[in-house]
């Protein structure tokens, strides 16, 4: 009996052990600079849908000159990529924290990317996670204080890195504790001393608010064998709909920003054209050294741009440049492709260096706007391509036409 007791016991005392390993319920620690990354990512989203925003991409951003003459003139085609692109950020975000949560010791917690899914596409929310506007505020808010709380304990035990290997000064043993005291400081106020639970209900959460307002806002209503592909057919109208079981509306967000075979994003080289254009963009700005970089941008240049080039200048003729009138005729040509050429480029810069970063660390927080539509990861290749042409051709006309000013300048 007593042999019988005591066995009952270790198995209670072994569950006990292996609930507590797989599931512990120590702080977050280390892991505090990885969630306050998903808390900036969180936050972006839950700024890009404030009314200002909104109201800003459907009356400002879609009508963009570069957007309109590189990706599409359809406000719905342009709507529904931006939806797509945050309903793949909150998913993305989600999958991320749903890898956090297997170690959260709340069993509804642990099962948050199957409700996720479930509430994207039927809007059932069992656990009452989605927010009201004030309380996401108010949350919002919160995970602010410890996204900035995680940078300065990042900068701080770097600090404190350094410090510790000049610690055989006096002057620095004193820095090295002081630093040690605030360090102590920093934890507490930032993730790093939460439980798993508590930080991570947080995302959990947010995640839950942020993709009802993305169905709220752009009317997405909850899935239907019709409706399952609206977003995927809006952006790909020549792609039929399945005829089979109805994919998902996370899955459809995600095929619906794969670029089609025409775009610069199919075709691997929206970075590589978006450098070109900026190497242009300075060169432009001083031609009389356009000499200086001249075999670096011919490096930059694909095949087929070399091909297209050398077609055109061809078809111009050899004849020294000496007419004033189409000089400044290329000038102003030149002048306003760059226009609304030059911010696709940078924004397509920018938005691929915002998305590049492996993992979160100091100063990697998203702060700019940038939507995927006013990249050139949509934009039509031929249409870029051509453009580029005018630029590089225009630009040589100007440089040499110069060189012949000056040239006849130093033979008076």
């Amino acid at each position: 009996m007593a042999s019988e007791s005591w066995l009952r016991k270790f198995k209670s005392a072994a569950a006990i052990n292996l609930a507590d390993l797989f599931h512990p319920k120590g702080n977050v620690s280390i892991l505090a600079f990885e969630i306050a990354g998903l808390m900036s990512k969180l936050l972006h989203l839950w700024r890009s849908l404030s009314d200002d925003s909104l109201i800003c991409l459907r009356n400002e951003t879609i009508t963009l000159p570069g957007v309109r003459k590189l990706v599409s003139d359809d406000d719905a085609f342009l709507i529904a990529l931006a939806c797509a692109e945050l309903m793949d950020g909150v998913r993305s975000a989600a999958a991320s924290t749903s890898d956090l949560c297997r170690r959260c010791a709340d069993p509804a917690l642990r099962q948050f990317f199957c409700l996720f899914k479930d509430f994207s596409d039927s809007g059932s929310d069992p656990f009452r996670w989605v927010m009201t506007w004030k309380e996401m505020q108010a949350k919002a808010k919160k995970m602010e204080g410890y996204v900035a709380s995680a940078a300065a304990l990042y900068k701080e035990m770097d600090e404190l890195a350094e410090a510790d290997r000049g610690l055989g000064r006096p002057s620095k043993a004193e820095q090295f504790f002081l630093k040690r005291r605030r360090l102590k400081n920093l934890k507490h106020s930032s993730p790093w001393s939460s439980t798993f639970d508590c930080a991570v209900s947080l995302l959990v959460r947010s995640s839950f608010t942020i993709l009802a307002r993305i169905k709220h806002v752009f009317g997405i209503p909850p899935i239907t064998q019709t409706n399952s592909t609206f977003i995927s057919a809006t952006v790909h109208p020549e792609t039929p709909p399945p005829a089979a079981t109805p994919a998902s509306i996370i899955a459809t967000s995600t095929a619906a920003l794969v670029p089609p075979p025409t775009t610069v994003g199919a075709a691997c080289l929206a970075p590589h054209y978006a450098k070109l254009i900026v190497q242009l963009e300075r060169r432009i700005q001083a031609p009389s050294k356009l000499a200086d970089g001249r075999d670096e941008m011919y490096g930059m240049m694909t095949a087929r741009l070399r091909t297209m080039v050398r077609r055109r200048l061809r078809g111009l003729g050899r004849d020294l440049p000496r007419d004033v009138e189409l000089a400044a005729e290329w000038t102003a040509t030149i002048k306003e492709i760059m226009d609304w050429l030059g911010p696709v480029a940078h924004w397509t810069l920018r938005w691929h260096g915002e998305r590049s970063f492996e993992r979160w660390s100091a100063g990697a927080v998203i702060r700019i706007n940038v939507l995927v539509f006013q990249t050139l990861y949509f934009a039509n290749r031929e249409k870029v391509e051509a453009a580029i042409v005018e630029l590089l051709v225009g630009l040589n006309y100007i440089w040499r036409f110069e060189m012949e000013v000056r040239g006849k300048c130093m033979s008076l």
